[in-house]
This record gives structure tokens, sequence and C-alpha cells, in this order.
């Protein structure tokens, strides 16, 4: 994909912002593209280069191509060399079941982008739309009010003083060991049960290969065409069965996975270049976490994770964040209140769906179905997706500041005296 030249600001142009979100991938740009079209200043701080890659299988399900199109960024993604997939396959054991992906004006196929890719579109179709973007930069803390309520974040960078930076709402975008998450005490409101490790490369595909889904007794796998000619080719396997047998030797372990799923893939997958590097995630049980509270928010991974197996979480990652921006924008408990128990419909029954494939309780009879319950909540989402109108801010002027509306849920407890040793080991920040 070509680059774009952009000019990296050292630091914010501002003191106050709208929103200040922690994270720039595809849960954190995604948001600010959204709140910066609709008109607030929003500054984005991330700790990784611009540009950078990051794990990921990189597949879109259903969901994500359709809120991608919406937001006039799938074009870019195709133009940038993403393959349109336009059949997926699952093989159960010896049994293959081929299906052609229905398409229409927004939704022609699936796509599987590289993250140095997806990210980088996200990123720069926010800049466009005035959202400012800090990389290479850490957040050390959050800071809050003598309420409690969270009102911005102290940022360093490399050899460089911290600063503090005031917003009305501090998004946390970064992810499973979300800094936002624990500054916030952010609860688990429900935790899995079960966790499986994957490891991945790339090898050359040929031009219109689709999506391959692998299934055996114990073992799983995918091969995910995605840029450069290349397809993601994924062995996954429990979490114990990876500490048992690929600690020693990744390679040879995964190469043995994927022969006993399928010569033919393992095939594929020994065309790799001689310097491809592996990939590996030993893997975490997944968990949906609070989503907001007063002054803060969670989005993407920070806020729901799932199992990669079921290759779901960049759509989770958009369509939470669209719920997210439109709860920002309102302002209300309400709007906040809503999104969550949304967002939590969805979570639930992906996060069932997800741990029911993960676990490999299953056997080459009943994986079928559990596939399926997963395709029905994925219709529901599109539906559901469909159904939405953009974000967009309709609210006077005199009223788009959060700090002027009544604030976000959980601030209902009473204030606290500036310095409360009680309300700072509580939230680990400084007021």
């Amino acid at each position: 994909m070509p680059t774009t030249a952009i000019s990296l600001t050292p630091t914010p142009k501002r003191v106050q912002y709208d929103a200040i979100i922690v994270g720039a991938r595809c849960a954190g740009a995604s948001t600010a593209l959204l709140l910066a079209r609709a008109g607030l200043k929003v500054l984005v701080i991330e700790r990784r280069p611009y540009g950078s890659d990051t794990l990921s299988t990189h597949a879109l399900m259903r969901p994500a191509v359709l809120q991608l199109s919406r937001w006039s960024l799938l074009a870019p993604l195709l133009e940038a060399g993403t393959p349109l997939i336009e059949t997926t396959t699952f093989h159960y054991g010896d049994e293959e079941i081929a299906i052609p992906l229905d398409s229409g004006p927004d939704l022609p196929g699936l796509i599987a982008p590289r993250r140095t890719v997806l990210d980088r579109v996200l990123v720069d179709a926010a800049r466009k739309s005035g959202a400012e973007f800090l990389h290479d930069m850490a957040v050390a803390d959050l800071f809050a009010d003598t309420s409690g309520r969270v009102r911005g974040v102290e940022i360093r960078g490399a050899g460089a003083a911290s600063l503090r930076v005031s917003a009305d709402i501090v998004i946390g975008a970064d992810g499973i060991g979300s800094l936002v998450a624990k500054c916030c005490d952010a609860q688990v409101l429900r935790a899995g049960s079960v966790s499986a490790a994957h490891v991945y490369s790339y090898a050359p595909v040929e031009s219109g290969a689709g999506y391959h889904w692998y299934f055996r007794d114990g073992i799983a796998g995918s091969l995910i065409p995605t840029n450069d000619g290349l397809a993601c080719i994924v062995a996954s396997v429990p979490t114990r069965l990876f500490d048992q047998h690929f600690r020693a030797d990744h390679a040879r372990a995964r190469m043995e996975v994927l022969e006993a799923l399928s010569p033919a893939v393992a095939v594929q997958a020994g065309r790799a270049a001689e310097d491809a590097r592996l990939q590996a995630f030993r893997g975490v049980p997944g968990y949906i976490r609070q989503a907001y509270g007063p002054g803060w928010a969670l989005v993407g991974d920070a806020g729901f994770f799932r199992d990669p197996i079921t290759a779901h979480g960049i759509s989770d990652a958009l369509r939470d964040a669209e719920g997210l921006a439109r709860a920002v924008l309102d302002g209300s408990e309400a709007a906040f209140a809503a999104w969550q128990r949304g967002r939590d419909v969805f979570a639930n029954q992906i996060l069932d769906a997800t741990d029911a494939v993960a676990s490999f309780d299953w056997t080459l009879a009943d994986i079928g179905e559990r596939h399926r319950r997963l395709s029905a909540v994925m219709k529901a989402e599109v539906q559901a997706l469909a159904g939405e109108e953009m974000p967009s801010h309709t609210l006077p002027a005199a009223r788009r500041r959060p700090a002027a509306r009544r604030a976000p849920a959980n601030d209902t407890s009473p204030p606290v005296a500036a310095g409360s040793i009680t309300q700072r080991n509580r939230m680990r920040m400084r007021p």
C-alpha cells in the first residue's frame, strides 16, 4: 500500500479536547474518525509507530465490511490491494462445505486486510476529518477531579517530560492489558472459561482464493487471503496443548497440526519465504468489562475480548466504536447505558459461540451447529447496524461539551476531597 506522507505532531496542539482516545488501532481509530466527523476535537495517543503491524488474523466478517462501506472506507481498502473474498469453505475432517457469499452494493464480499493497511486507512481518514494523532507516545496515568471523575491523561514521549492534557472523556482503546481499564477499576462483568493458542505465518496464495476454516478433533486452522498476494495460515490448538508441544519448536509443531488438518494447506504453508516470521498468541480467556464510568469508556479489546478462533474481533471493535461514538455525541447517562446494553446483547452471544468453538469440546458431528449459531448472531448484527443512522452531532453548540451535560454513568458517588487516599487507590490515578 502506498504510504501517505504525514507530519506527526510531537506534542498536543491543545490543552483541552472533547475526547482523548488511548490507542490508535482499529477500535481507537474508528472511534476517532466518527467523533471527528461529527465535529469534536479528538486526540489519539498510540505508543507504537504510525503504520506498524500488530497481532491479527485479519479476517473481517459481514458486520465489519458493512460498516467500512458505510464509512466510505471499503473502496480505499480494495484499492490498496486487499483481495475481495467471495467464498468461504468449512473443512470438517474430510468433508468440505463451500458457501458462496451473497453480494450487494454495501456488502460485495468479505476482506481480510493486513493491519498495516487497515489501521493506516482508518488513521488517515480520521486525521483528514480533523482528529489529532500522537504516535510513539505513552499514556503514563489518568487524572481525576475531586469527585473522582476522569478529566484527562498524563502522556510521556521518548526523552520528554510528562505532560497533562484534559478531556471531557477519556476512551481506552488500548487492548487486553488496558491502562484505562486498570486506572478506572473497570469491573469484569463476565469472564470466559477457555482459551486457545494460535500460531501463524504468511505464504503466497493464488488470486481469487477464499476463506478456508479447518477442523479435526482437538485442532483447528485457517487460511485467510490478505494483501500482497499472501495468506495468513493459522494453526489453532487448546492452550494446554500449546504449552505441552509448541514451546520447544513453534514451526515444527505448527506444521504438524497443519499436516493433520489438511496436507494441502500444509503444502501451501510450506511455500512461505525462508525469512517468514512466525507469530504466536498463547491465548487469553474472553471477558466483558464494564463499558464506561464517570469521564471514561472502553472500546475494542479493552472492553470486550473473545478468542480469535471465530475471527470476530475487528467486527466487534468497529461495531462498538460506532455505538460508543453515538453515546459520546449524545452525552447523557441514558445514551451510555443504552450503548452498554446493546453491546452486551451481542457480546454475550458472541462470547458464548466463541467459547463453544475455542473449548475444542466438540466433535465433527456438532461443530457445524456451533458455527451456524455464530452465523445467526452475525446476521442479527448486520440487520441492527443497517437500521442505525450514522453518528452525528445534533445538540446545540452551547451544549456540545460533555462537561456541560449530565455526566456518564457511575458518577453517583459523593464528591471526594482532592488527595483522598481512598479515591486515589481505587482509581489508581492522581487528582
